[in-house]
């Protein structure tokens, strides 16, 4: 009898570790920012309009399915981040914004405030930082890369790490910065220790294998290249080097599927969404 009781307290004892060792694990599963296809580029486009960062263009890319958002940020004039492509006149003009700001403002750095009674396309809201970090907290799901390549980056980054600790420090581990060269690794670095990076290459004079050794040796998590720079040889490789592939700026499914060919993993778009990208892998599965 003993004997008995002994081992069904051994195969309790053992199920017990069985189930518990099966939620860790199912625990330890998260989403991350790498399990989407689709980077929404500025937000994604609203009313045909790419580069609004505007809240409602997130909300409608959301909808659609996108979770993974780049944003880009820049500093006002009084030192708030906010979301916006550039301080230009030809900027000002795509977001219909001459009308409400005096010409002398209209190409220079704005306060946050004129920043934020400056709507977009005369009705749409712009997000400042505290905004967006408001989206994170609001839905849970979604992940910021950031595009700070107009000033000063590492600035950018002080004000944007300093107000996401005072508000929610976990929040930094959805936010994945994009670096422009290899210095800028450090710059980052040397701010917060970001559990992801991407080194986007438009305006890098790295050769394909510099870029190679450089996300090796520093175990970088995406590399993402304009259409021009992108090659069966080169997507191959950085696959290898066990490195997530993205191109950008792309815009048709026809596109998206040539470079899927090569081996590319995901895009930076306006237009898509990973609901139209579900429709055409159906189509393509029916046909």
């Amino acid at each position: 009898m003993k004997k008995i009781i002994a081992l069904l307290l051994l195969i309790g004892t053992a199920t017990g570790l069985i189930l518990f060792s099966s939620e860790e694990s199912s625990s330890s599963s998260q989403v991350n920012f790498a399990d989407y296809k689709l980077i929404s580029h500025a937000m994604g486009s609203i009313q045909n309009q790419a580069y609004t960062n505007s809240y409602e263009a997130f909300v409608a890319n959301y909808e659609q399915g996108n979770r993974v958002f780049e944003v880009d940020l820049l500093l006002t004039e009084d030192h708030h981040v906010v979301a916006r492509h550039e301080w230009s006149q030809s900027m000002t003009t795509v977001l219909q914004q001459d009308d409400q700001l005096p010409e002398e403002r209209q190409a220079v750095p704005l306060t946050s405030k004129e920043f934020k009674d400056s709507a977009i396309l005369g009705k749409l809201a712009p997000l400042d930082w505290g905004d967006i970090l408001d989206l994170m907290e609001d839905y849970p799901d979604i992940y910021i890369v950031t595009d700070t390549k107009e000033q000063q980056p590492a600035e950018i980054l002080r004000v944007m790490v300093k107000e996401a600790k005072q508000r929610n420090p976990e929040l930094l581990e959805r936010v994945v910065p994009q670096i422009y060269d290899q210095p800028m690794l450090k710059t980052i670095q040397s701010v917060y220790d970001f559990p992801s990076i991407i080194y986007t290459l438009y305006a890098s004079t790295d050769t394909d294998e510099e870029v190679i050794d450089f996300v090796q040796q520093n175990h970088i998590t995406g590399v993402t290249m304009p259409d021009y720079r992108t090659n069966a040889r080169f997507v191959t490789r950085l696959n290898k080097a066990g490195v997530l592939t993205y191109v950008h700026t792309i815009n048709d499914v026809a596109d998206m599927k040539k470079f899927e060919k090569m081996g590319v993993y995901g895009f930076y778009t306006d237009d898509l969404t990973e609901m139209v990208l579900g429709t055409a892998r159906i189509r393509d599965k029916s046909s």
